[in-house]
């Protein structure tokens, strides 16, 4: 009889806070920074209240009466949680830091190869393209203007831009370490 009352009472557990749920959460949400914060606090909101279902006793409409209790737990554990992220000082052990530091430095390597070999493809375009390119990413600039200025519609010069884009594209993948010596000794 008793692991009837106990299997009862985890039904009507689940069935309330199923249908409390999604309003429960909102409420978390409108308390912490993020999704990934409500899902944390959600989820020990949810064992809490486990735990203490057996001393929930509803007043009048159990659903009314499981949202409030609810909520309430909610805010403690919002407030655990708040509690336990201002002692949280995010100090990196000096491995990850230096990881960290590698990461960026391949990262920038990266980029410079990347900027190093645009500069080696806008020199291969035609001086028409070279020039139209270097118009639309003028501090600025209207791109509406630049194909105005040039007698095309928009859609024309989007168009235009974005094969140009695409050649640049491309070149970028392909461009040897030689040419990018070369491009470094100002020779072209």
């Amino acid at each position: 009889m008793e692991s009837e009352t106990a299997e009862q009472r985890y039904e009507q557990f689940v069935s309330l806070f199923t249908r409390n749920e999604p309003a429960l959460r909102s409420f978390v949400r409108s308390l912490v920074r993020s999704w990934d914060d409500a899902d944390e606090v959600m989820q020990n909101t949810g064992l809490v209240l486990w735990r203490k279902f057996s001393d929930f006793e509803p007043e009048t409409d159990p659903q009314t009466d499981f949202f409030r209790w609810a909520c309430v737990v909610a805010r403690f554990e919002v407030l655990a949680w708040r509690r336990d992220k201002a002692r949280d000082r995010h100090v990196f052990d000096e491995d990850i830091v230096n990881l960290l530091a590698e990461e960026v430095s391949r990262e920038q390597d990266a980029l410079e190869r990347e900027r190093k070999a645009l500069e080696v493809c806008l020199r291969k375009l035609p001086e028409k393209q070279r020039r139209i390119v270097m118009a639309a990413y003028e501090p600025g600039v209207r791109l509406n203007q630049v194909a105005e200025e040039l007698g095309k519609t928009a859609t024309a010069f989007y168009k235009m831009l974005n094969r140009t884009r695409r050649t640049l594209m491309e070149c970028i993948g392909s461009v040897s370490e030689a040419e990018l010596g070369r491009s470094e000794g100002g020779t072209g």
